[in-house]
This record gives structure tokens, sequence and C-alpha cells, in this order.
């Protein structure tokens, strides 16, 4: 009998590390490492454009910027770095993704930003960079987070400021989940570079592809570890049911050959609300560097968006 009992001790404090484990892995932010803004991914998708990318960076780092901080709806201080153009110019408000940076992920994004005389913040993530967390949740509680620096631009710049938000991977998602909230009238669109549509699926896309993990077998720990330590649900929020309420219109880019996202994830945010999203794919582009497959057709895109709706 306590043979027995030890055992079933021994398998419930087993299961409990592994989903600990599996808390680790998917959802903590490990700051450490996270902060190289020269980092580029490794791969041959990233290496031609290594070099390019790592002068936007540069270029970006040397740009004048002023430190702002808001604090999110669960009481975490986060960070943003405002770069100023002009008075009354247009804002554009950055959203980075997983485990990554604000400066590489909107190397790009700030530079189309600034060049077409635009004001922008390039936030941090909570739970990276700057801003207080530890935990990541792939949008559920980042959307809100969005809603918050939406505010913080109105409240700042007024209420005649058209303001864009624009998200990369994750940093898309959380803009497109975050358009079935009460944003200030002055939001007038969203641009999401390469946004998967559900939380739960692009975990357990990686967690089969990378870890070689069966969907099934990896679901349970997923969900468990979110919920006990990351106090979150993987299934709240899908980016699909956000845009069925949606009120403003939704760019969604994306790349062809993405290797993380992979490309029909964001298709399935545009047929839900086909009127207000519209989608464009970059043949052979990777996660996240569509620019870079094709620079003229990208800024033709953007900047058609950006003038009507920031007009």
């Amino acid at each position: 009998m306590l043979y027995i009992a030890l055992s079933v001790l021994f398998l419930i404090i087993a299961f409990f590390v592994l989903v600990y484990y599996v808390y680790r892995v998917a959802f903590y932010s490990r700051k450490k490492g996270q902060d190289d803004i020269y980092a580029i991914p490794s791969g041959d998708q990233y290496e031609p454009h290594k070099e390019e990318m790592i002068e936007l960076i540069k270029t970006l780092e040397k740009r004048e910027y002023e430190d702002v901080y808001i604090t999110s709806f669960d009481g975490l201080r986060l960070h943003g770095r405002y770069y100023h153009y002009k008075d009354g110019a247009p804002l554009n408000i950055g959203f980075h993704g997983y485990r990554a940076t604000a400066l590489r992920d909107f190397c790009v994004g700030a530079s189309e930003s600034l060049t077409r005389g635009h004001n922008l913040i390039l936030i941090d993530q909570r739970g990276q960079g700057k801003s207080e967390g530890k935990t990541i949740t792939m949008g559920i509680k980042e959307h809100r987070d969005v809603l918050s620096w939406a505010q913080y631009g109105a409240d700042r710049f007024g209420e005649d400021t058209k303001i864009i938000l624009y998200g990369v991977s994750m940093g898309a998602a959380s803009v497109i989940m975050a358009t079935s909230l009460d944003l200030p009238k002055n939001v007038t669109g969203v641009v999401a570079d390469c946004p998967y549509n559900a939380p739960k699926d692009i975990l357990l896309t990686v967690a089969s592809k990378d870890m070689g993990i069966s969907k099934k077998l990896a679901y349970p720990f997923i969900y468990i570890a979110a919920k006990i330590f990351g106090h979150f649900d993987v299934n709240t929020k899908t980016c699909a049911e956000a845009v069925k309420s949606a009120k403003i219109p939704v760019l969604i880019l994306h790349g062809e050959d993405d290797r993380y996202v992979p490309c029909e994830m964001s298709d399935e945010i545009r047929k839900a609300n086909d009127k207000l999203v519209t989608r464009y794919t970059f043949p052979d582009a990777g996660h996240g560097i569509s620019f870079f497959s094709d620079k003229e057709r990208y800024r033709e895109i953007t900047e058609a968006f950006f003038t009507k709706y920031t007009k």
C-alpha cells in the first residue's frame, strides 16, 4: 500500500516537473541573451539579408529617442522608445515578436515609418527588453497591452493624430487580437506581418516540428503549463475571432516560405472578415522578411495603406 502511494506521489511530482519544464521552454521569458539587437536568426533564409538588417538596426540605434513607460492592466511597467519625426504626424506603434527585440524585428518597419514622416513608438513586449514580467502569453495578455499603448498614444498626441498599430509575428497576432477591443477612435488601421491565428496552433506546430512531439501529446502539457504557471488560457483568443468584430482595416503581409508561422495560418484570419482584412503573400519569403524578397512591392502595399488610413 505504501509502495503504491509513493508511486502515485512520484508520478504526480514527475508530471508537474514536466509541466513546469514546458512552461519554462514555451512561456518563460529568459531576458538573458534576448537583448542582443544584432542577433539575426541563422539559416539560409536570413543569411543573404543579414548585413542589410544589421545596417538598418545600426541606423535606428543612432537615432535619438525618448524612453516612455506605461502601466499594464495587470500592473506591469512596460517600456517603449519614442522616435519623433515632426509634430502632428501620424503615429505608428510597433510590436515585436516572440523572444525578440524591437530594434531587430522593426529595423524595416521603423525605417519605413520614419521615411514616410510618421512618428514611432517601438514597444518592448511584456517580459522582454526593459518591460517587466516573466511570462510571454502569445498575444493573450499582450493584446490588452496593445490597447494600453494605443490609449497612451491617443492621450499624449491627441484625438486628431491618426494611429496605426504595426506588429510582426507574435506582435502581429497581438495587434490583430486588439481589434476586438474598444480602441481609441483615432486608431485607423492595423498592419500585421506574418501573424498566426491561434496561440494554441502555433505552439503545437512548433512542438510537433521542432521537438518531434505529436500535437495530441503536447497539447495537455502546454495547456496546463500556461494555466498553472503562466496564469492564462491558450484557448482564450484567436485572431479570426477578433477580426469578426473589428471596426478598422487590417493589412496582412506573409511570406509563402515562412518556416515558423505557416502562411496558411494568416489566411484563416482573412477568411474570417474579408471585408476588412486584406492579405498579400510574398513567394519564397521567410518569416518576417517579406520586405527583403520584394522591396518595391512591399513598399507599394504599405504606402498605399498608410496613405489611405492616415489622412
